[in-house]
């Protein structure tokens, strides 16, 4: 049997404002539809995931946090 990737760590936690999880970066629909999507499809939502996590979850830098 082939083992399906994913940015799976264990860490399901979906975020209300985002419908992100914060521990991969998937939404609830890319996580419920994941074996079924094709590989070549996973690898791109995986490549993308970093950015998705970064820009929803990393406070600004140029924010000022008080």
């Amino acid at each position: 049997m082939t083992r399906v990737s994913s940015p799976c760590i264990r860490v399901c936690i979906l975020d209300p404002e985002t419908g992100l999880c914060e521990g991969c970066g998937r939404t609830r629909d890319e996580i419920a539809s994941w074996y079924r999507i094709p590989e070549e499809e996973r690898q791109h939502i995986m490549t993308e995931l970093p950015e998705r996590m970064r820009q929803a979850f990393m406070p600004d830098k140029d924010k000022k946090v008080s």
